[in-house]
């Protein structure tokens, strides 16, 4: 049984094995990768010699990491790559902990350029050329993000809009329309390799890409849950809701916008049908906050940002990662040619 995994970035890993009443043998590990000791190989070779092949990516990982001598060193490789790799080999994959995760955060970024950079690192993701990730957004000013499929003039009143500064931009998945502001939300996408949801309904799938980030939330003190189809709630109310799209080159776009200090009384002035919803809950105009995470955890949204990554680090693993400059020059293309553009914006009128 053989299998590969190239390291985002790094070196390819190969291994080989056979499986003999559901234990591994004849483990052989090869690749480009650096190693010193060269006398290392054997010890990772041994880790993984009489593991069961039911093994989760987690006792793989601790196999190898106990068996390497100390002063061992691992140079464009680790511990998850070779994880992976004996995984592929038994043809076992669709697991958070099958991929080597990077979590990227950038400075704030025009709201154009946030949605096309959704769709430039899902493609990235797609092609092979980059590993899946999960990014925090920053805000660099006031935003309405449009629904791919909503109507502009139904759900925006593009006159209060422009009195408040705030640009209208339509995104590529659907859902409804939000309003953002520096500093007022939670914002996060995830770039996933189709594979990793490839048996479930867009329902299930909206659920469990969702289930790390309930688990940090509930580590706040929020009773967290999810709501069909799309929502994040608590017994205080909507916190936030999730959107996705997902790419015929086989990768998924899933992000989210949670709710942490935000103005309901500029909200309904610029968005049609928050008048609507609000319309049959009693909202005043002494309502001039929707503040679920502060409220909730009394914590500053930074230390928020900082339990989700945590979180999903400790659930799913993950180091930092960067965008590079040939995104960021694809994704500022975009940008400008697309999500900037009228006929973009207002292809559903």
């Amino acid at each position: 049984m053989h299998g590969e995994y190239k390291v985002q970035g790094g070196k390819l890993v190969v291994v080989d094995l056979d499986v003999r009443d559901g234990i591994l043998a004849n483990v052989q590990v090869s690749g480009d990768f650096f190693l010193e000791p060269a006398e290392a190989l054997e010890d990772i070779r041994a880790s993984l010699e009489g593991l069961t092949a039911s093994s989760a990516v987690e006792d793989i990982i601790a196999a190898v990491r106990t068996g390497l001598r100390p002063g061992a060193e691992m140079i464009g490789f680790s511990p998850e790559a070779v994880a992976i790799a004996v995984r592929r080999a038994l043809g076992v994959t669709g697991t958070w902990r099958d991929y080597e995760w990077q979590i990227i955060e950038t400075p704030a970024l025009t709201p154009a350029l946030h949605v096309a950079m959704d769709e430039v690192l899902a493609k990235e993701v797609a092609s092979g050329r980059r590993g899946p990730c999960l990014r925090f957004w920053e805000w660099e000013r006031p935003a309405i993000i449009l629904g791919g499929f909503q109507s502009l003039r139904n759900e925006v009143d593009m006159e209060a809009a422009a009195e408040f500064g705030i640009e209208t931009v339509r995104r590529i998945t659907g859902g409804g329309a939000m309003l953002v502001e520096p500093g007022n939300s939670v914002t996060y996408s995830l770039y996933v390799p189709g594979e990793l949801v490839r048996d479930m309904s867009f329902a299930d799938s909206y659920a469990f890409l969702d289930d790390w980030v309930l688990k940090a939330l509930i580590s706040l003190g929020i009773d967290a849950f999810y709501k069909p189809l799309n929502d994040i709630s608590s017994s205080k109310g909507k916190i936030g809701g999730a959107a996705q799209k997902r790419f015929s080159s086989g990768a998924v776009l899933h992000h989210v916008t949670m709710a942490y200090d935000m103005d309901a009384e500029k909200m309904v002035k610029v968005l049609r049908i928050g008048r609507e919803k609000l319309s049959d809950k009693g909202t005043t105009s002494a309502v001039k906050r929707v503040d679920p995470l502060r409220s909730q955890t009394g914590l500053p949204r930074a230390e928020i940002i900082r339990r989700m990554k945590e979180t999903f680090i400790s659930l799913n693993g993950g180091t930092p990662g960067t965008i590079s400059d040939e995104e960021y020059a694809a994704a500022e293309k975009l940008a400008a040619e697309k999500f900037s553009s009228e006929e973009w914006l207002r292809h559903i009128p």
